[in-house]
Parts: structure tokens; sequence; C-alpha cells
């Protein structure tokens, strides 16, 4: 069998296909995975063939429309929410010819694409292939579904739809406990981390008998334009919670790590694989990213999580109210607020315990080999789990 994964315009988005995707190639099936030219580094560390289909970056496809005019990002939540879906389903639009070509050439059985790669839904519509959604997060995506079909107009129309196409099966990663009570019908499967690996060093790994509090963006915080927003936060992050009586850890890729190791001597900075740090963390704090909290959660570490884009910001206080991580809305994170919570987090066991549920969840979702299986039997039923 033949399957196509499409990522979309982020790491993030690379990490959260590999597992499914290496299962199936470890399982004797062709794999390619598409995304954009970006991307390709980080599929082929997952040791997965690279097609790129498009060669934008993200100020392209994120804020110019396709008509060339330059769009500035909303502030009201649910506007930047359709925002966001508009954005990516640009990077859809521009990804359409060459994922044209690469279909007609290389004819796949079936396509995995990510939650907002728009662009598959049109084109197994086209050619009739079965296609598979396939959750980064526990974002819920109703909102850039919405801004996805106004900017798909054009293409809708041809196909004849009035709105997305519906994939033949969805599939699910959020822990049962945390997923929204209107949550699709999916098909759940164990959430399982991926990174881009380095040499790993044996205090990456191992606990120094001190508190380690680890900082982080995600791998978001490399790309050109986010470097210095970054950046940013993560010198703000660390100088909120220099108080705290913790080794603190920043994870950052290298790209903006060089910067920080001058200004901050003598704390460990740089590309640490967060799957492979996070069990050895007694609080991680972070952005609010998908895969980022989900990596934390999976080791069952307690978060404090301090949302920078609104589609994070639900997810995150899904993990608050369940008990597992403490929420700080972005421009609220003072030091002493920040310091605060941390120390709640360290002293508090009920956190932990909270975060050791949620990967007991996790833990026991069926494994990537499991729905591998159900991608088979839907292929070979022509489609419609």
């Amino acid at each position: 069998m033949k399957i196509l994964f499409l990522a979309g315009g982020s790491p993030a988005t690379v990490f959260a296909l590999a597992p499914l995707a290496q299962t199936a190639r470890n399982a004797g099936h062709e794999v390619f995975m598409a995304s954009s030219e970006e991307m390709l580094p980080y599929i082929a560390s997952a040791g997965l063939p690279a097609v790129p289909v498009t060669d934008v970056t993200p100020p392209e496809w994120m804020f110019t429309d396709r008509d060339g005019s330059k769009l500035a990002l909303p502030h009201e939540p649910v506007e930047e929410m359709r925002f966001a879906g508009r954005g990516f389903a640009r990077l859809g639009v521009h990804s359409l010819p060459r994922l044209t070509a690469l279909v007609e050439a290389w004819r796949p059985d079936l396509v995995v694409a990510g939650m907002l790669s728009y662009a598959a839904g049109l084109i197994c519509t086209r050619y009739g292939i079965p296609f598979v959604r396939h959750a980064w997060d526990p974002a819920a995506p109703t909102e850039m579904d919405f801004g996805a079909n106004q900017v798909l107009r054009p293409e809708l129309d041809e196909l004849g739809l009035d709105a997305l196409p519906e994939p033949d099966l969805w599939i699910d990663i959020c822990p049962p406990s945390l997923r929204p009570p209107d949550s699709v019908p999916a098909q759940m499967m164990r959430w399982i981390p991926g990174n881009q690996q380095k040499r790993l060093e044996p205090w990456m790994y191992t606990r120094s008998g001190k508190r380690r509090v680890a900082i982080t963006a995600g791998s978001q915080a490399g790309g050109k334009v986010a470097r210095g927003q970054y950046g940013g936060l993560l010198r703000e992050m660390y100088e909120n919670l220099k108080s705290v009586d913790a080794e603190i850890v920043v994870a950052a890729p290298e790209s903006i790590a060089a910067d920080l190791r001058e200004e901050l001597p003598g704390v460990r900075i740089g590309w640490i694989p967060l799957d492979v740090l996070a069990p050895t963390c007694d609080v991680i704090v972070s952005h609010g990213g998908g895969v980022t909290s989900m990596t934390a959660t999976n080791a069952g570490v307690p978060q404090l999580l301090v949302p920078t884009l609104m589609h994070t910001v639900a997810p995150s206080e899904r993990w608050a109210q369940y008990g597992a991580a403490l929420t700080i809305p972005r421009g609220e994170d003072t030091p002493e607020r920040s310091a605060a919570a941390v120390l709640e987090l360290l002293t508090d066991p009920s956190y932990r315990v909270k975060a050791q549920e949620l990967a007991r969840e996790i833990h026991a979702l069926p494994m990537p080999v499991d729905v591998l299986t159900v991608l088979e039997k839907l292929v070979a039923e022509g489609g419609r789990a």
C-alpha cells in the first residue's frame, strides 16, 4: 500500500505524524511525507522519504492574501483562530499544483493529513482517494475550519462542495479526560513523542538531585520570523523564574540558543530533545503548544502554560481544569506570578498525580500499529471506516 502523509508548515506537524508514518513504513508499506521545503530536514531526520510540495514560507502563506495583499493578525480570539485557518488554507492552495503532480505520478492508495493540511481533502475528493485526518494536538479545529472554508471557496466550488470534505476517518490523540464533550467520533491513538534528535549528554537523561524546571517555546521558535519573538519569550520566562530554587534548563533551537547563551551564561540552553529531557523534569514551562504539552503529559510532568496563540488557550485551560497544570494569560506572566505558580507545581504533589493519571490514559490508547490495521481495512474496503 502507498500512503502519503501530508504535514503542515511547522516542525511540530512533522513530529506529530511521524510515529504512524514510521510504523507504516516499518510494516512494509510505501510511505512518503510531503510538506513545505523548510520542513524537509525534519522529515528526513525522522527517517522518512521527504517530498516538497511548496517553497512558500510562513510569512507568505500566513500573512499574504491570495491577491498578494498583506494581512495583520487580528486580536479578537475567535477571529484569530479563523485567521490561522485561512493561513493554513493558503498554504494548501500553494501546495496544490505540486501535490497534484505527486499524486498523479505516484498514485497513493491513502492520504493521511495533519488536521490543518487542507489540500488533502481537496486532492482526495478529486482523485477518489480515502482521506484520513490526523490530529496534531488536542486543539479543536472548528474555527480554523471556518476560516479555511472562506479561502478555499473557489476550489470547493470547482469540486461541487459546499464545505471542506469530511474525512473517511479521524485519528485523535487527546487523552480521553481532556476531550471536549462535543468532539467528533474518532479512532483514538496513543501519543508517541517525536522530535529532532541530537547527540545526547548524560545530564539530559539523568537527574542531578536538584529539582529541574525546563522552559521551552517549542520547535517553532527556530523559524526565521519567530526567532526574535520566541527568543524574547524564552529570555523573559527565564528571568521570571530565576529566583526559584531549581535547576533551570532552556530547550531552544540552536538558531536562537547562541544569543541566549551569551546573555545567560551558566544556564544550560540549546536544542534538547524534549522527549528525552521531560522524564527528568519536575515542571515544564511553555507557550502551550500542543506537541510540547503532550510530550510533557506523556512523561507525567506538571506544566505551567502561558499560551501565546488563541488556539492553545482552550486546551491549556482543560489541562489546568483537570489539575495537571496551571495557566497564566500571556501579558500577565509577571516574575512574581510565574515564580509562585512554579513553586506551587513543585510543592503540591496533586499536580504530578493528575499529570501521571493523564500519562496512563495516553499509554492505554491503541498503538500506531493497531491504527495501521484500521487504515489497511479502510483502503481494502474503499474508504469510510
